[in-house]
């Protein structure tokens, strides 16, 4: 199973699905939304200013809407960067400690080391 998203991974969600204008039933498919939490994160969304409502029953993407996504997706992005960067640390850190032979808490064979304190 994923990851569980985010308050803002789900707004920005809500977002995409608007962009192009879209019904409260659309929204909470594509959203992968119960209808209790797209109530609550529509309103949240309206109350922004990020989304705005018609008479039609439409949803739709205000500017400042836009410029959350925009936002978002370089957020996204750099979040992304970052995850990959720490696991190439993470896999370097690896890497030395199996050239040391690994884990220093693994038992030694049975050997016991003399170790001298000055």
């Amino acid at each position: 199973m994923g990851k569980y998203r985010d308050r803002l991974q789900i707004i920005a969600d809500i977002l995409s699905v608007v962009s192009d204008g879209a019904k409260k039933t659309h929204v909470m498919y594509q959203a992968n939304l119960s209808y209790t939490l797209l109530s609550r994160y529509l309103s949240e969304v309206l109350d922004a200013g990020l989304v705005s409502f018609d008479e039609e029953g439409y949803y739709s993407l205000t500017e400042r809407g836009r410029g959350f996504l925009q936002r978002w997706d370089d957020y996204s992005k750099r979040c992304d960067q970052l995850e990959e960067q720490l696991n190439n640390v993470n896999n370097e850190k690896t890497v030395l400690e199996d050239m040391i032979g690994g884990d220093s808490d693994r038992p030694s064979n049975g050997r016991t080391r003399n170790k001298r304190v000055r």
